[in-house]
């Protein structure tokens, strides 16, 4: 038996609300992922104490940062206790852009682009995400509409629904609308047409890539873009990059900040931040993604691990020196921390 931390012991129906999930969904997650109440009276119904709320909390969070919930569990199940309490709350973040997306309306867009996904209508897709890059920018339009659509993609293939096709057409339209925002003549918050010239931006010092045998990209293109809305320039190396490869592109190109992404703790491999803190030049690196959650203990100091978009935009900001743009408001920084 896990050790449990001392509290009172809640009702399921109680850990239902405190999450915002249905009573069949922590059921669910009981019997299909082993992540229940620990503890179980004769005569009593089964209550969750402390640390199975703490787990159940963890693994929320990992799914709202695009975790699949089968990863989520088993991360949050190997979690020690000391690694799970909530985050520390963080000063609001200062990053290109003060809106907020009111939460109705960033269910109703969501909504929008699920709809859109699902008839598989490729116009209608485009157009969802290109309306509200231009109105909310990139970090609000992630967190608030991009990602919770594709986790519910995620849900629906564990739950057996063929969705995989859905899912490759979203990947690849949030790809192309991310490319193409661009700060505009007024302010970022704007994806460029075809025929506008690109502005300028300034070189390329951020270099972005995914681990060895990662293929998620989808999080370091959306770095990029915020990025871009702040008119700093990134390179972007892709999926799946060799340890050897990294280091080598970190010679050849000399950036101030390296982001690595990865998904799942499996792909987590922090000997590559020790190779690259080997090179013996000022090197800003960050380990972003919820893989590296349980591998924090093994990266090298000085290695930034953000837990959301926004701190990760903040703080390769902060690394590259110059104004890192205006504040964005607690409730932003808030609802990007789900």
């Amino acid at each position: 038996m896990r050790p449990s931390w001392t509290g009172p012991r809640l009702t399921a129906g109680a850990v239902a609300r405190r999450l915002g999930v249905a009573v069949t969904t922590l059921r669910t997650w009981d019997q299909r992922y082993g992540l229940g109440p620990s503890e179980h009276e004769a005569g009593r119904h089964r209550r969750y104490s402390v640390e199975d709320v703490r787990r159940l909390e963890m693994m929320r969070r990992l799914t709202f940062q695009g975790v699949s919930p089968a990863d989520a569990a088993r991360t949050a199940l190997a979690a020690r206790v000391d690694e799970l309490a909530e985050p520390a709350a963080r000063p609001a973040a200062r990053v290109p852009s003060r809106r907020v997306m009111p939460v109705g309306l960033a269910q109703a867009a969501a909504r929008g682009l699920a709809r859109a996904a699902g008839s598989m209508d490729s116009d209608a897709i485009a157009e969802e995400i290109r309306t509200c890059l231009r109105t909310y920018g990139t970090v609000l339009t992630w967190t608030e509409v991009l990602v919770p659509v594709l986790t519910a993609l995620g849900q629906r293939w564990q739950a057996g629904h063929s969705v995989i096709e859905i899912e490759h057409l979203l990947s690849w339209h949030i790809s192309t609308e991310l490319r193409m925002v661009m700060p505009g003549p007024s302010g970022p918050r704007r994806s460029r047409n075809n025929d506008e010239p690109i502005p300028a931006l300034a070189p390329p010092r951020t270099l972005l890539a995914s681990v060895d045998d990662e293929q998620h990209t989808l999080p370091l293109e959306a770095l990029a873009a915020a990025l871009r809305e702040a008119r700093r320039g990134t390179r972007i190396l892709g999926a799946r990059v060799p340890a050897d490869a990294m280091v080598e592109a970190v010679r050849r190109t000399g950036p101030a900040v390296v982001v690595l992404w990865s998904q799942i703790p499996d792909n987590a491999d922090p000997t590559v931040f020790t190779r690259l803190s080997g090179l013996g030049r000022p090197l800003r690196m960050v380990a972003a993604g919820p893989g590296w959650v349980t591998a924090r203990r093994r990266l090298p100091n000085g290695v930034a691990l953000p837990t959301t978009l926004v701190e990760a935009v903040e703080g390769v900001l902060a690394a590259l020196g110059g104004p890192t743009g205006t504040g964005a408001s607690r409730d932003a920084g808030r609802r990007l921390s789900r």
